[in-house]
């Protein structure tokens, strides 16, 4: 399972290799071109006319690197990323290519002050436990700025739902394979973009070497579908079809271009839903200001617990946003 494969892959920002390789593999049959850049950054091009198109995924995730040292063995670190420190305490990670497997500790909830309780724990306040002894041992398997991420597999539950890590953006990944299997009249270029998580590095270059028309990025976005959250701030809902961004801190989607999409949607069946909330961003705030600029539109998978050790999201809304996106490109 193609999907399973991408989630499962370790790949924070700056160190997206593993997931680079499959994807290099499942593309190239598929395209008339394939470049990797030299930050990353896989561009593919399929040949068309008209309209030059960019759709974007990025392939890297949340994760930590490793900063230090502590005498006792156990690990010093921080944050690739948006994650929540919060979400964080007790979770196992892996570190590094080796995979050493390692367990994020905090000070136990009964030994803590009233003050630490009622605070949220800094990284200055964790560690990353392997079981060693000693800071010696420690460093005989772990090197300083070796990665890590969450370790979390892809697994099914539920009714048509999946459970796992780095569903940002390995749904748009995914989508954007799947996109890319299909044949367009458009000049439709595929790129899979790398750091995006720490400030759209990667797709700042790509666009630039593209200088697309219309850039469409694919990503897993937040949902809040829960009992106690208020149906007016819930930012999507899974189960109800692929999320139309109106904006985002760093752009403001095409009004027109969100139009089609819906009419596209409508015309041919396809659930869909509007983005209800204006927070984060992605990297459709590079495409946006590269060259002359280019108009952009955002759509993406509902993911529940998003930017964590373990997202949800739904079968049927990852198959729409691949039909959606498709039908969409059909048209140019």
């Amino acid at each position: 399972m193609l999907l399973k494969t991408l989630c499962d892959a370790k790949g924070p920002s700056g160190f997206e290799g593993e997931v680079r390789n499959i994807i290099l593999k499942e593309v190239k049959p598929y395209v008339d071109s394939v470049k990797v850049d030299v930050m990353g950054n896989i561009i593919v091009h399929k040949k068309g006319k008209g309209s030059k198109v960019l759709v974007d995924a990025h392939m890297d995730e949340v994760g930590f690197i490793i900063t230090g040292f502590n005498d006792d063995g156990t690990l010093k670190f921080k944050a690739l990323g948006g994650v929540n420190n919060k979400v964080i305490p007790s979770k196992t990670v892996l570190i590094g290519d080796k995979e050493i497997n390692g367990v994020i500790g905090i000070k136990p909830i009964h030994l803590q002050s009233q003050e630490e309780r009622n605070k949220n724990m800094q990284y200055k306040n964790l560690c990353i436990d392997i079981g060693a002894n000693s800071k010696k041992e420690a460093m005989e398997v772990v090197d300083l700025g070796e990665y890590v991420v969450f370790n979390t597999k892809l697994e099914e539950f539920g009714e048509n739902l999946i459970k796992g890590k780095a569903f940002d953006d390995r749904m748009g990944c995914y989508v954007l394979i799947e996109i890319l299997k299909e044949n367009y009249n458009c000049d439709l270029y595929g790129v899979f973009t790398v750091q995006e998580e720490i400030g759209d590095r990667g797709a700042y270059v790509s666009a630039y070497n593209v200088m697309p028309d219309i850039g469409i990025v694919l990503e897993g976005t937040i949902c809040a579908d829960m009992p106690y959250i208020s149906p007016h701030l819930r930012a999507t809902e899974v189960g109800k079809g692929p999320a139309i961004s109106i904006m985002d801190r760093t752009s403001i989607f095409n009004d027109d271009i969100a139009k089609e999409i819906m009419e596209v949607g409508k015309v041919k069946n396809i659930p869909y839903q509007r983005r209800r909330a204006i927070a984060g961003g992605n990297d459709a705030g590079a495409i946006i200001m590269v060259g002359e600029g280019a108009k952009v539109a955002t759509i993406s998978v509902p993911c529940r617990y998003i930017h964590s050790s373990i997202s949800v999201a739904s079968k049927e809304d990852i198959e729409n946003t691949k039909n959606l996106v498709m039908e969409y490109l059909k048209t140019l």
